[in-house]
């Protein structure tokens, strides 16, 4: 009797430590970002994953035997603490672009529109819900001209410019037909125009900058052309703008031209644009098209289309008289030839101006008494700098022809190329031979994701932020007409990398994570934190910055972060009381290196509908 009590307990065992094996790999499912998709009816994002996913993997996640001390082994039994979710009120809420702080500030130069961020006792420690009846938007290119109305519950732009054919209600949805101010025949039509001057179609116009963008209609055209716009628009009484952008896939932020820089780089942009935007460009000395000349390229374009160009025979349509509208173009032409700006072409309402390739060949640069230089050395240090009417000199050249900073490869061949600002050495601490080692291991790093998660590239993540993005190599090894990313560089990071980013093709912001992003709530599909949580250990709390992800990440949108397994530790514990469902894994080169990664995935859930009983 005794071997067949013995069997029996063997296959007991045996039962168990299947059954065991299976509900982990069960519990771990999650990681294949299950979502809706367009109205409600499910997917098999996570039964794919839960497949592919090696569960095998499971028995080395034992960071304690080889990683963590005391200290780590205390915070595993620390108890969760459990965010609540906001007011429904919160649903779009802007936290350093509220309308309500916005209202204490001067209107002079727009300043009230700019960035006002709340001091740390008003931030909300709570959970933004989307609202009721919310939805995954749909995949590219069909979201490009069909957004959800649940997810964007706004109609005032369809009244407002019911007649320049920016946006429709049709029922469940929005339709973007492609038309704005300047162009109500369609983006397509007014492109060509743009592209019979500017060398659009070769590469080498392949970043832009569109200022006052509405529903960014114009970059949602240019993605077909291999062109990356960043849009911007300040949140005004035109509501959504830039939710309805994000919301249809295409690059933008909140923001204005007012009395604080751009938070981009110099010499980032191939082509600046202003379609009507109602920028007063001559105000302020020229001010505004002075920070316009900073942020473009040598030999960049810059287009003005709608007033005042061709003003003879527009003024009685816009409603302005000859007199104002001719001085206000013979001041942009003045500031435009203090810039040394070539007008290669004004035609009908559209007018392109292209900036000097360097300095040496335009006289008006070195005249101190038309436009002084900027006193400072540091053109790409422009956070919560004051904007000036000084002009960014350009980097020395040793002939009249050369580009200033050197030339750039037309898109894509510069994606991996070195770019100028490291050959030339204009970044302490970066050369040829370490960009091209960080570039390998970011095709090494995504390839690893891409194991957990076989979707990062397929369509389903289209909005992706890298929150430090240091040479901007994982935004290039994920590179695919299905996805943008938007490259973020801390204002703490050791060195400014965003102008080496521009170079290789990419797009990206200067932000300081202890504040809250330039966005809406709910318009980033993945984000990707390296090392984020480290670098600001000292500088502002891990929970400020786990709420801001959560603001702005989708329902069932996923997360990477890679870090020291013990900042991991304290990530992954408050991150499961945000309602994210998490796996941590070792890095790809083994269990011994302390840097590990953790996946997440926020989980579905919209407004309760009573106020009464939520936080905040």
């Amino acid at each position: 009797m005794a071997p067949k009590a013995n069997s029996t307990d063997n296959r007991t065992r045996s039962s168990v430590s299947v059954l065991i094996v299976i509900c982990m790999c069960c519990f771990f499912y999650v990681l294949g970002a299950w979502q809706k998709s367009g109205f409600g009816k499910g997917d098999s994002i996570a039964v794919e994953v839960t497949k592919r996913t090696d569960c095998t993997v499971l028995p080395n996640l034992n960071f304690e035997t080889h990683h963590a001390g005391p200290k780590s082994t205390h915070d595993l039994s620390t108890p969760v603490k459990k965010f609540k979710p906001c007011k429904d009120r919160y649903t779009d809420y802007t936290p350093c672009q509220d309308q309500n702080r916005a209202m204490k500030f001067p209107r002079e130069n727009m300043n009230y529109r700019e960035r006002h961020c709340p001091a740390q006792n008003e931030k909300l420690y709570c959970l933004i819900p989307a609202p009721k009846g919310y939805v995954a938007p749909f995949p590219w290119p069909k979201s490009r001209d069909f957004v959800p109305y649940a997810n964007v519950p706004y109609k005032s732009l369809t009244v407002e410019k019911a007649v320049q054919n920016w946006v429709q209600y049709e029922g469940s949805v929005f339709r973007f037909p492609g038309g704005g101010t300047q162009f109500p025949q369609g983006a397509d039509k007014y492109i060509d125009q743009l592209a019979s001057v500017i060398p659009i179609a070769n590469g080498t116009v392949r970043t832009a900058l569109d200022t006052g963008c509405g529903v960014a209609s114009w970059g949602a055209y240019l993605l077909k052309r291999n062109v990356l716009a960043m849009s911007f628009a300040p949140r005004d009484s035109h509501e959504a703008q830039v939710q309805f952008a994000l919301e249809r896939g295409v690059p933008a932020v909140i923001g204005v031209l007012g009395t604080i820089k751009l938070p981009y780089p110099a010499r980032a942009f191939d082509m600046a644009h202003c379609s009507r935007c109602l920028i007063p460009w001559g105000a302020n000395n020229g001010m505004y098209m002075v920070e316009v000349d900073r942020v473009l390229r040598p030999g960049g374009y810059w287009i003005l289309s709608g007033p005042p160009i061709n003003w003879r025979t527009n003024y009685k349509a816009w409603q302005r008289t000859k007199e104002d509208l001719e001085a206000e173009q013979r001041k942009i032409e003045e500031v435009a030839s203090l810039l040394c700006w070539e007008k290669v072409s004004e035609k009908g309402e559209i007018a392109i101006w292209r900036k000097r390739v360097n300095d040496m060949s335009c006289p008006n640069i070195n005249d101190e008494s038309t436009l002084r230089k900027c006193l400072s050395t540091d053109p790409d240090g422009v956070w919560y700098e004051k904007m000036e009417t000084c002009l960014t000199p350009l980097p020395q050249v040793n002939d009249p022809d050369e580009v200033s900073g050197g030339e750039i490869k037309p898109f894509p061949a510069r994606l991996n190329s070195v770019p100028p600002r490291i050959s030339t050495n204009s970044i302490p601490g970066y050369t040829s031979e370490s960009f091209q080692k960080d570039n390998s291991l970011w095709k090494k790093h995504v390839k690893a994701y891409k194991r957990v998660n076989k979707y990062l590239d397929s369509g389903r993540y289209r909005n992706i932020m890298d929150m430090n993005a240091g040479l901007g190599s994982f935004a290039a090894a994920i590179e695919s007409p299905k996805l943008w990313v938007m490259n973020v560089v801390p204002t703490i990071a050791e060195m400014p990398t965003l102008g080496a980013i521009y170079q290789r093709g990419l797009i990206g912001i200067y932000h300081d994570w202890c504040e809250d992003f330039s966005t809406y709530p709910r318009t980033y599909d993945l984000i990707h934190a390296n090392g984020v949580f480290t670098l600001y250990k000292d500088k502002c709390k891990m929970e400020d910055i786990l709420l801001e992800m959560d603001r702005i990440l989708r329902p069932e949108g996923a997360v990477i972060v890679r870090d020291h397994v013990d900042v991991l530790i304290k990530v992954k514990s408050m991150a499961s009381g945000m309602r994210w469902n998490t796996k941590m894994v070792d890095h790809e080169d083994g269990p011994l290196v302390p840097e590990k990664v953790l996946y997440a995935v926020k989980q579905y859930w919209v407004a309760a509908g009573n106020n009464q009983t939520a936080a905040a």
